[in-house]
């Protein structure tokens, strides 16, 4: 699978344009991932200087993305039919609706192939979820 992987905020703690400090095992799962076969594209706002030392902050920690800021390593922004949307099969940022799950729940969901919904429903057992009364947050 080819997954893109924010910088600020996923990997490290948001301190940018510093680097922040590691979150807890996001490298060592982003080397299992790696390792497991998966394209990794680091797709971050950060640009120039600032994206050349978050690459060489990860390259440090025996982390090498497939591609930065692109579908695939040979591409270039010159093409008329460039188009800045990349094609992935899964996005990793803390901005996700919910926030950013640990890094432990993110390799199940990538390696068995389930949805967060689907994880949490198996940690928290189905009719207990089941049995709790949905709310309606509509008006209608």
């Amino acid at each position: 699978m080819t997954i893109a992987v924010d910088f600020d905020g996923t990997i490290v703690e948001h301190r940018y344009p510093e680097i922040g400090r590691e979150i807890p095992f996001a490298t060592d799962t982003l080397k299992m991932l790696i390792k497991e076969g998966h394209r990794l594209i680091l797709w971050s706002v950060r640009e120039g200087k600032l994206l050349d030392e978050a690459v060489e902050w990860c390259r440090e920690r025996g982390v090498e993305f497939y591609a930065v800021n692109k579908d695939y390593p040979e591409e270039s922004g010159d093409d008329k039919n460039y188009s800045r949307k990349i094609k992935v099969g899964m996005f990793i940022d803390d901005r996700n609706v919910g926030g950013l799950p640990d890094w432990g729940i993110i390799y199940k969901m990538v390696t068995e192939k389930k949805s967060y919904r689907d994880i949490l429903l198996e940690e928290l057992g189905k009719e207990e979820y089941d049995a709790k009364p949905k709310r309606k947050w509509f008006p209608w």
